[in-house]
This record gives C-alpha cells, sequence and structure tokens, in this order.
C-alpha cells in the first residue's frame, strides 16, 4: 500500500531536487513527479549573477547534480496554477492534473520586477532570477554596451556589479539607502562594501532614487531619469529590487499563503487558514515562513542556499514518518556572496540587531568578523575573508549566548560596541 502512495514535488529547484532524493532516502517507493514552470533541469543559482554574467560559466552547464535512481518523471515548462486540497490534485498551466497523496511546495521566488511596466518591458531593461534571465544579460553584456546601469544594491546589484567590472564595463549602481547591504549588513559595515565598490571602478551612488526609465526612439531602454534631477545614460539597466515568493498559484486552494510566503509550521507542514497542519502536503525553501527557536518574533522566511537544501530533506522526513520523531526544524540561517576577491560570509539572523562589534580583524583592512547583537544576546556573526570564526559564533548564536560571546581571542584587539546603523525603513527603487 505505501509503495503505490503518488509524490508531487512543485518547484523543479535547489529545494526541489533535493526533496525528492531525501524522500527516495526516507523510503518512498511509490512515484515522484517533479514540476517546473522553467524548461530547464535544476540548475545551481549563485553562479548566475558571477560566473555566468562574466563569461566564465555558460547558463547549460550550471544543472545540479542528481542523486541515481531516483525514478522521476519530469513536468517541465508546466507551471503549477491551483492546488485543490479536496481532489489531492495540482493543476498545470497545461490543463493536466496531477493526483498526489504527498505534495512538497517548493516554488521558490521569481525577481521583482520593475514597477512601471510599459518601462519594464523596455529592450535592454533585465532582472536576474533564471537561467534565461542570466543567458540574455550576459549576451546584452558581451554586446560591450557603454555603460550598464544597476538598480539595487543588495546581493543580486553588487554580484552584477561585480561581474560587469570584471569584464571591463563601466556601471552605475543606484541605491535609495545610505550603503550597499545596508538593510542587511547595517550601514557601519556597508560602508566597506561602498568603498570596495569605488576602489574597483564602480559608479555607485547612495541614496539616488530612479524616477523613471527613458527609450530612445526604436523602443529600446536609453537611460534613467532620477529623483530630484540628473539622468544616467546607460543602454542596459538591471532592476534587482529583490524577490517575490510564489505564492499566487495558491490563491482558493485553502492553504495560509501570501506574499510573505506560505505558512508552515515547526516541522515544515503546511498550515490552513484555520492553522491546522494539512495532512501529505509540506513546503520547503524560499517560499516557507517558517517559526525557528532562534527568532522569537515571529515565522521567518530564508532565501539561503544550504537552507533550501536542509530544509527540503526535513520537510521530505515529515512527509515519509512521523514528524515528531526528528523534531522541529532549526537549522542555523547562513549565506555567502563573492564580490571580486572578497568573500562575505554569515551565521544567523541580523534582523532587529541593536548592536555590533568587530570582534576580529579591522575594517580598515576589509578582513574581519562582525558580530551582532539584540536585547543583550549574539544574533549573527558576519565574517569578509575570516570565515574560520563562523563556526564558534554559530555555536553561541545557537546557544543563546550573552552579546558579545567570544572575548581575548586571538585576532582580537579592543572590542568596541556600535549602532549597526540599519535604516530606518529598508528602501527599494
Amino acid at each position: 500500500m505505501a509503495e503505490a502512495l503518488r509524490a508531487v514535488v512543485v518547484g523543479a529547484s535547489l529545494a526541489g531536487l533535493r526533496g525528492a532524493e531525501a524522500l527516495r532516502r526516507e523510503g518512498h517507493r511509490g512515484p515522484i513527479t517533479l514540476v517546473g514552470d522553467e524548461p530547464h533541469r535544476p540548475y545551481d543559482r549563485p553562479p548566475l549573477s558571477k560566473r555566468v554574467l562574466s563569461g566564465e560559466a555558460r547558463p547549460e552547464a550550471i544543472d545540479l547534480p542528481a542523486q541515481a535512481g531516483l525514478d522521476l518523471t519530469w513536468r517541465l515548462g508546466a507551471a503549477a496554477v491551483g492546488l485543490d486540497l479536496s481532489a489531492r490534485e495540482v493543476a498545470l498551466a497545461t490543463g493536466e492534473r496531477l493526483p498526489f497523496d504527498r505534495l512538497l511546495i517548493a516554488t521558490g521566488t521569481r525577481a521583482r520586477p520593475w514597477p512601471h511596466p510599459a518601462e519594464a518591458g523596455l529592450s535592454g531593461v533585465f532582472t536576474l532570477r533564471g537561467r534565461d534571465d542570466a543567458a540574455a544579460l550576459r549576451a546584452a553584456l558581451a554586446a560591450a554596451p557603454a555603460r550598464v546601469l544597476i538598480i539595487g544594491a543588495g546581493f543580486i546589484g553588487c554580484e552584477a556589479a561585480a561581474a560587469c567590472r570584471d569584464i571591463g564595463l563601466p556601471v552605475t549602481l543606484v541605491d535609495p539607502n545610505p550603503t550597499p547591504l545596508a538593510t542587511v549588513l547595517g550601514t557601519r559595515v556597508g560602508r566597506v562594501v561602498a568603498e570596495m565598490l569605488r576602489r574597483e571602478g564602480v559608479d555607485y551612488r547612495p541614496e539616488t532614487r530612479v524616477e523613471a526609465l527613458e527609450a530612445d526612439a526604436a523602443g529600446r531602454v536609453s537611460g534613467a531619469r532620477l529623483v530630484g534631477g540628473g539622468r544616467v545614460a546607460a543602454p542596459v539597466i538591471v532592476v534587482a529590487l529583490g524577490a517575490m515568493r510564489n505564492t499566487e498559484w495558491l490563491a482558493g486552494s485553502g492553504v495560509a499563503a501570501d506574499a510573505g510566503g506560505i505558512a508552515c509550521d515547526g516541522f515544515c507542514r503546511v498550515l490552513d487558514r484555520e492553522g491546522r497542519p494539512v495532512a501529505g502536503v509540506a513546503a520547503a525553501g524560499d517560499v516557507a515562513r517558517f517559526p525557528h527557536p532562534l527568532f522569537p518574533d515571529g515565522p521567518v522566511a530564508f532565501e539561503h542556499w544550504g537552507h533550501a537544501v536542509e530544509q527540503a530533506q526535513h520537510a521530505a522526513r515529515t512527509l515519509v514518518g512521523p514528524p515528531e520523531g526528528h523534531g522541529a526544524y532549526a537549522a542555523m540561517p547562513a549565506f555567502w556572496s563573492s564580490q571580486f576577491d572578497l568573500t562575505i560570509k554569515s551565521v544567523g539572523l541580523t534582523n532587529g540587531a541593536d548592536t555590533v562589534a568587530i570582534a576580529q580583524g579591522s575594517l580598515a583592512e576589509r578582513r574581519f568578523v562582525a558580530v551582532y547583537g539584540r536585547a543583550g544576546r549574539t544574533v549573527a556573526a558576519v565574517s569578509f575573508d575570516s570565515a574560520r570564526w563562523l563556526p564558534a559564533y554559530a555555536a553561541r548564536i545557537a546557544a543563546g549566548d550573552a552579546f558579545p560571546p567570544i572575548l581575548g581571542a586571538t585576532d582580537q584587539g579592543r572590542v568596541a560596541l556600535a549602532d549597526p546603523g540599519f535604516p530606518q525603513r529598508p528602501a527599494r527603487g
């Protein structure tokens, strides 16, 4: 009986593929159908804004390795458009309806577009989220445009700027915040990134907003008009305004889902509108919003590579066996970013941090560990080319140690506490 159970995984992504593999490892012997709105097999996203844009890697050469013997049925290029919980079916844009006994939702996110559709549709305007996005933008960069304008100095915007400079292109990076990555790192640490960008030749303009994108007579983008006056001429514009969670297809299904993600319990079980777990349905990756023991303010959603893998595996265990047998999902959030010759890595979450301390190294040398505290407790650590310290800080974050948790260590001078300098309201656009 158990061998006949049907599993459907919606989202041919990192989380979707690793979830399918985990279902097999956990003992699911029935059919598994993997659904994806893109025509491609699951691929690795981090290289898109780095090696693919610079031409070091081809878009078709970044497929994710898959476990042998998975015996999957693929439905690629077929977006999920609806979920019928009473019939236990997923509806596809092709008109097909897929029955399931176990369902893993891993639909992830998409790039947030430029808010004015007519301007967003101009030739020469790009977003960067998927493989086809990266291929199209790489072709535009290979044509050696006179300048590239990037709107948004988050991780994607900064990485794209680095890729442009690596291949010798003039690039302007504008952002409404005082420093790059201000909402993640705070302005105190963000200033180090700003200095690096300028040193590498990026025309970085903080506290700058774009009012409108402009076109030439042929309908191609020609530049951007700035709020308060001024203009940046650029035939290629990259819109890097963050991501939107893919939850619209769940409207009317009874699942508790909105723009913030799909509501889940600590075991990755999807919740209905009454807050009850839906039998046989779990979610993982960017799209899942769930309670985490380290973050008491309420449910969180992570957009991190390692999290997608670990939560997908946890969700698979929940679907196949009693969830109480393996406990609630509580993996430590972590991310990394590579820009020019710098590697930034982080553990924990800086959200709501009220204090930061440079615990190892120094900002001036651009090699340090910044530790973030909140209400006297250590909540995150960010390393700039100093990742060897992160496991020690991760352990102390997990233990809820006082801030700062490590004193008198090597590479450590006087530890001064400071305001991280987070913007009052995260700004975009």
